[in-house]
């Protein structure tokens, strides 16, 4: 059974996706990544999108913002963040 993922989570996830595209070499779109999908993290589990909620975890658990330092893990957070998107729209 699908989760039914309010809209403007939907939204927020879409622009979180943007902002990652942009992130892998600037630290603080890096930055504001992270918060936003830690944000997204609390809103899924309280809306009870739980399966949800497990992806965007995977994906901070790989996402460690680094001043200084290009992401060596961006490809891995892009394909994650992409077949996030695909799934929820």
């Amino acid at each position: 059974m699908a989760e039914n993922i309010p809209q403007d989570i939907k939204e927020e996830l879409a622009r979180a996706a943007s902002i990652h595209q942009r992130a892998s070499s600037d630290y603080e779109k890096c930055q504001e990544f992270n918060r936003l999908l830690s944000d997204l993290l609390d809103r899924l589990e309280d809306a009870g999108c739980f399966r949800t909620a497990d992806k965007v975890m995977s994906i901070l658990i790989d996402c460690n913002p680094r001043p200084g330092c290009q992401c060596d893990k961006a490809a891995r957070i892009g394909d994650k963040i992409k077949k996030l998107s695909n799934t929820i729209r």
